[in-house]
């Protein structure tokens, strides 16, 4: 009963003509920077939190959330569109979402997208209004061994994830650690393999790794190529309704989803990146149906499990961090 209380009183509050002009301002400005390539929901709403401070205190969190979700989908639009993940949780989208695209699919597979995005953030609002005070105890029961445990899984799900030769997907797995090592040791405070450059102490950004596997690897790709052999595709959005049978594939992968990023934003370190890339590796392994396209050349599940896992690991992820930052200020 409390929850119903709880969610009547925020509906009530939220839907107010002010607050809902808020929200879609909110929206609009974080999809419109949200779409640039390499900037992310944090950076977005860095670079707009002081739109908000002559606002109410309750009108400023509405807009601010509108931002978040906002550059949150407009990181799948780059990713589907020019092949530019947007943020690091968009890179499991590029897969198939750009081979969408260049097949002219770019409309639905922006629609499944957003579809999958809408109902895996609303159920998990509903978990974190609804659960967040038990599951908490789940999360802080977290050790090392259940933090390897993470970690191998992340490995195996790389692995999984790999298609051709097993021998070049583990070498460049090896690869990724090394790269993850260079930095700043968070129990010494010593640079690592930073060379004596600033900018490296920092460490090696995944998105900035992402787009240049990506996007600038196939830009490079194609300059490499003489002028008859180039490939210049530009996407065109036609049509954003899916198919009755897009429909069909869509709704299982999104519930998927949905319940696999609810389930790992839960825990310590998991949140949207880890919930997007288990999504897509469940969906890999779940068998093909009769006449379905293959993953990594346009399967619209391998679109929408990956933004509903996000979405509902985004949410998730606030029970973990708004318990640890209540233990910090007691």
């Amino acid at each position: 009963m409390d929850l119903i209380n709880n969610l009547s009183l925020g509906f009530g509050v939220a839907f107010t003509f002010q607050n809902l002009i808020y929200a879609f301002i909110g929206c609009l400005l974080g999809t419109l920077i949200g779409v640039l390539p390499g900037i992310g929901p944090v950076a977005t709403i860095a670079m707009l939190l002081p739109a908000t401070y002559a606002l109410p205190p309750v009108a400023a969190l509405i807009m601010l959330a509108g931002i978040y979700y906002g550059a949150q989908y407009g990181g799948s639009t780059t990713a589907i569109l020019v092949n530019l993940p947007g943020e690091s949780s968009s890179v499991v989208t590029v897969l198939d979402g750009y081979q969408m695209a260049r097949q002219g699919r770019a409309g639905p597979a922006l629609a499944a997208a957003g579809l999958g995005s809408f109902f895996a953030g609303c159920v998990g609002t509903l978990i974190l209004a609804a659960f967040a005070a038990p599951l908490t105890e789940v999360a802080f029961k977290f050790g090392p061994a259940e933090y390897f445990s993470l970690m191998v899984l992340g490995l195996i799900g790389a692995v999984v994830l790999a298609s051709g030769s097993l021998i070049k997907a583990l070498a460049m797995i090896l690869v990724g650690l090394l790269l993850g090592l260079v930095g700043t040791d968070v129990n010494s405070g010593v640079a690592r393999y930073s060379f004596d450059i600033p900018e490296l102490t920092d460490g090696i950004g995944f998105i900035v790794i992402a787009m240049g596997v990506f996007g600038y690897g196939e830009i490079i790709s194609n300059l490499g190529k003489s002028e008859e052999e180039r490939e210049v595709f530009t996407a065109k959005v036609t049509g954003l309704m899916p198919t009755k049978e897009d429909f069909k594939r869509m709704i299982p992968a999104v519930l998927r989803g949905t319940a696999l990023g609810s389930s790992l934003g839960i825990l310590p370190g998991g949140g949207a990146l880890l919930s997007a890339f288990a999504a897509y590796t469940i969906e890999k392994k779940t068998k093909l149906q009769p006449g379905e396209v293959p993953f990594g050349k346009g399967n619209i599940r391998g679109v929408a499990a990956p933004e509903a896992a996000n979405n509902a690991g985004s949410q998730t992820s606030f029970i973990p961090c708004s318990l640890w930052e209540s233990r910090q200020t007691l």
